[in-house]
């Protein structure tokens, strides 16, 4: 009785701590999520700490990446009085709050998988770029460049303006901006009348303001000379 007993104890213990040497540990370089209720409310486990076991149909994990990654965006938005240029943003985000980043995106991070598979790799949240950080760069970035004049547009000064308002935004939803590149591109018209501002700016700041009107005239109706250097062929000489 006493032997089956301590037998019992033996396998008990060591059913425990086969248990607890195979048990899943939260990594440092994602962060892992779990539900009891099926996705209806989440608790985030700390790098370090064991994970419970899913033993029912509810149990849900997802594992979301804790490093930076990249992202782009190409959309036309217009500047100040309409006009229209195409713009390329490229940018590097964090997802800062796995809480409140699942809830706006429930889409990604595949269930009950392991944290590193590649299912949560960077991949699959291309598609949070483009549904939540696009989105909003475009909205934010056509709210600012209603007011900016396409001549006198400072890259470096508005990269700063729309990093702090899209961090404003996408922080109510767990993703901070590390660095935003900003770059319009005119089409060629625009770019000319650019050319155009700017070269009246300078004729203006040195007080020749009407010669540099003159004379831009004169060089937009000089018609445009094309000359073609022929070789001539070599004769031969007839007998």
């Amino acid at each position: 009785m006493k032997a089956s007993r301590l037998l019992m104890i033996g396998l008990l213990v060591g059913t425990a701590l086969s248990t607890t040497a195979c048990a899943r540990r939260a990594v440092t370089n994602m962060q892992t999520l779990i539900s009891s209720d099926c996705g209806q409310h989440w608790r985030r486990i700390e790098p370090g700490q064991t994970i419970p076991r899913q033993l029912l149909a509810c149990d849900l994990r997802v594992s979301i990446p804790n490093y930076p990654m990249q992202g782009d965006a190409l959309f036309k938005v217009n500047f100040q009085n309409r006009v229209l240029v195409t713009v390329s943003a490229s940018y590097e985000y964090t997802i800062t709050d796995s809480l409140k980043f699942i809830n706006n995106a429930r889409y990604v991070g595949r269930q009950n998988s392991e944290a590193d598979g590649a299912e949560n790799g960077a991949g699959p949240y291309e598609t949070a770029e483009n549904l939540i950080i696009d989105r909003r760069i475009r909205e934010v970035a056509s709210n600012l460049l209603r007011d900016e004049d396409i001549v006198t547009f400072d890259s470096s000064a508005f990269e700063d303006k729309l990093l702090a308002e899209m961090n404003r935004v996408l922080g109510e939803r767990g993703i901070q901006l590390n660095s935003i590149a900003f770059v319009p591109t005119p089409d060629v018209q625009t770019r000319q009348a650019i050319d155009a501002g700017a070269a009246i700016r300078v004729y203006e700041a040195i007080g020749l303001g009407d010669l540099g009107r003159q004379m831009m005239v004169a060089r937009a109706g000089a018609s445009s000379v094309v000359v073609n250097n022929t070789t001539p062929k070599s004769v031969g000489k007839e007998d």
